[in-house]
């Protein structure tokens, strides 16, 4: 499963949410996959170095 597949995935899971609990699970879990993305999408147009420093 791609990044854009596991986001769009908890969209719909959120869509579909039947209580507070667990709509506050999936948000924070859509939160670290949109972060995972915008990183993935930073290191391939060069934005950061995906190399740690020396």
């Amino acid at each position: 499963m791609t990044i854009e597949q596991h986001v769009e995935e908890l969209r719909a899971e959120l869509r579909n949410a039947s209580t507070l609990e667990e709509r506050r699970t999936i948000e924070a879990e859509l939160d670290v996959a949109i972060a995972e993305r915008e990183i993935c999408w930073a290191e391939l147009d060069g934005r950061i170095d995906a190399e740690p420093p020396f």
